[in-house]
């Protein structure tokens, strides 16, 4: 069993469809107003059909009152670095803490190219988001002396002014899945966001990823356990349980709870554009994942 300990986070993972106009905001709403702890976002900016994530979480930010809002995960190699931290940090501060930031290495690269920008190998990939959480961190690090100075390959920020800092401790998940990202991310980052969809031997592969963070972040001098364990997740709400998440909501928080309590994984965000869903997954499946696993740790 491996348990990290942390408060247990749940939310939903909305693809930001232009068709109909509002959709993506409203499950929001019905996210905001059902009680989860967090709207995240797919980013996909070469995909026309979809509208600009940043632009629907700032909407969002302003339809809701308490949810927390990320990207899940946005496009590094379309979004500069020091811009991704005053835009977030900016938003924290106006939403009064509610923004994480979602960020991911690059995916679909003949798409990322079309728009402009360079295409990476995945070793290059991987070195040009460390050095963009660098910079976000000088950024963000608003009481530091002096300007921000990163002379990295492939961010280069020399006397940029350090601010505005977030309104909280704003976290950088990271969606991952190679031993080389997530290594990074035991040095560097505050959280794993890989989806179970994309996991070849399912859930037991994040024993393979909690091995590569706690090794990496152990020889860092970090506190594997503050490093945050998050899955996106998918499946199907019926009367009678036919398999792993296909089955009635106490199946559904008897699934998610051995998930929590075998692998630390500690937030789940539900991908769907059902509303009830949302509903039931935020009244039914994350009270009795959280009850079942208090009393497990207990």
């Amino acid at each position: 069993m491996t348990d990290y300990g942390q408060d247990l986070l749940f939310g939903t993972f909305i693809t930001p469809t232009a068709q109909p106009a509002h959709q993506a905001v409203e499950l929001a709403v019905v996210a905001d107003r059902a009680g989860l702890d967090l709207a995240t976002f797919q980013d996909h900016p070469y995909l026309p059909k979809f509208h600009d994530t940043w632009t629907l979480l700032s909407y969002a930010a302003a339809r809701t009152s308490t949810i927390r809002l990320s990207g899940n995960v946005l496009s590094l190699p379309l979004r500069q670095p020091a811009v991704l931290a005053r835009s977030h940090a900016s938003l924290d501060r106006l939403t009064g803490g509610r923004i994480e930031l979602g960020l991911g290495a690059g995916a679909f690269w003949d798409g990322i190219e079309a728009m402009g920008a360079r295409r990476l190998t995945a070793g290059q990939s991987v070195d040009a988001l460390g050095e963009a959480i660098e910079v976000i961190r000088a950024v963000w690090a608003a009481g530091e002396p002096g300007p921000v100075h990163v002379p990295g390959e492939y961010y280069q920020v020399d006397g940029l002014k350090r601010g505005p800092a977030p309104a909280h401790d704003m976290s950088i998940w990271v969606g991952a899945y190679k031993p080389r990202m997530l290594r990074l991310i035991g040095r560097a980052a505050d959280g794993v966001l890989p989806s179970l969809s994309y996991l070849a031997g399912g859930p037991g592969d994040y024993a393979e990823i909690n091995r590569h963070i706690d090794g990496s972040a152990a020889e860092a001098g970090r506190d594997p356990a503050r490093i945050r364990r998050l899955l996106n997740i998918n499946g199907t709400f019926s009367q009678f349980g036919r398999s792993f998440l296909d089955g009635p909501a106490e199946q559904w928080a008897e699934d998610l709870a051995g998930l929590a309590l075998e692998h630390g994984i500690s937030a789940f965000i539900l991908a769907t554009d059902d509303p009830a869903a949302i509903e039931e997954f935020a009244a039914d499946v994350a009270p009795a994942v959280r009850e079942l696993v208090a009393a497990e740790r207990a």
